[in-house]
């Protein structure tokens, strides 16, 4: 018995030295494509629209695309992280527009504090989504498609089914549109920020180890003791608050928001943006920063068929078309591990 137990409490032994080199990880074409391949998409289109239409980039045209991906960067980032986790949020965009909604009428009144206020509101809503998905098991596709319904409805009441403007304390949030970093709006650069960040907490922490152990195997990740249902909250919530930036994005920009306006066609150009930017739709593949181009992609592609001539009754049809073939060149196909 004293021999089988010392057995069992002995250190491994040393691995011999046997000359065999330690396996590394190849830098192989298909992981330098999944890596590069979003911010090659864009800069081959932008160069093609710049070739084509000259004017384009001396008429400030990346100011343009900047100012139209931030909003949707926002919601793409949002819809990242749930994707991350296996699941989707159809009500993020919504939550945007809520959002939105909200910081137009508080801004007036409350001043600074509304932009907290408002981000933490749809957070909270977020965070709920999350709870219902993690402990009732409804499907998250199901239930954020509900909630969406639900937003909707909000917005409607508390606009009063018309536009709600600022009517004090504008200069809170509208600085972020009006002032420039390096020629491009500061409200493109807490967008990329933003994306930096997530990017850090998925790589970096245990949180975002998890979070990618989650998606790639909820299962396995429950079994090796991950707390699954917890970090899934926190998922959608992390969610709610980017779709919260997002809304006070859209007021910096208009000044103003309803439930028809500025934002309100949000949903599937984040999506997009998201796929685009190589994430996967099965989980536990998710790059931050690589969604920051596929954002800048997906809002290029209208305003660079605008730029080129395409008449507007083509254009939904060159936009399909091009985020088809996109999504082809920049989608991880399987799973693996977080870049």
């Amino acid at each position: 018995m004293t021999a089988v137990t010392d057995t069992v409490n002995a250190a491994p032994p040393a691995p011999a030295s046997t000359g065999t080199p330690v396996r590394r990880r190849t830098v192989t074409p298909t992981r330098v494509w999944q890596l590069a391949g979003p911010f090659a998409v864009f800069a081959i289109l932008f160069a093609v629209v710049a070739i084509l239409t000259p004017g384009f980039v001396g008429g400030n045209g990346l100011v343009v695309v900047a100012q139209t991906a931030t909003a949707t960067l926002l919601v793409a980032l949002a819809q990242a992280i749930v994707l991350h986790v296996g699941s989707i949020d159809l009500s993020n965009a919504a939550m945007a527009l809520f959002s939105a909604i909200l910081l137009a009428k508080m801004l007036g009144p409350i001043g600074p504090v509304a932009p907290i206020l408002a981000i933490l509101i749809v957070g909270l809503v977020g965070a709920v989504n999350g709870w219902l998905v993690a402990y009732t098991q409804v499907p998250s596709f199901a239930l954020t498609l509900g909630m969406l319904g639900i937003l909707q409805a909000a917005s409607l009441v508390v606009s009063d089914s018309t536009t709600v403007y600022v009517e004090g304390n504008g200069e809170t949030v509208t600085a972020l549109y009006e002032n420039a970093v390096a020629g491009l709006p500061m409200m493109f650069w807490v967008a990329v920020l933003l994306a930096v960040l997530l990017w850090a907490l998925l790589r970096f922490t245990v949180v975002g180890q998890s979070l990618t152990a989650i998606g790639l195997n909820e299962s396995g990740a429950l079994f090796a003791g991950i707390r699954t249902r917890p970090l899934k909250v926190a998922a959608f919530a992390i969610s709610g608050v980017l779709a919260g930036f997002a809304g006070m994005m859209i007021i910096a920009q208009s000044g103003s928001a309803s439930s028809t306006g500025l934002g309100s066609d949000l949903l599937l150009p984040a999506i997009a943006s998201a796929i685009v930017g190589g994430t996967a739709i099965t989980g536990g593949i998710t790059n931050p920063i690589n969604v920051v181009f596929g954002a800048l992609t997906v809002s290029l592609i209208p305003i660079g068929a605008a730029a080129i001539g395409i008449p507007p009754e083509a254009q939904s049809l060159v936009y399909g078309l091009v985020i088809i073939v996109v999504v082809a060149l920049t989608t991880t196909r399987g799973r693996g591990v977080v870049k």
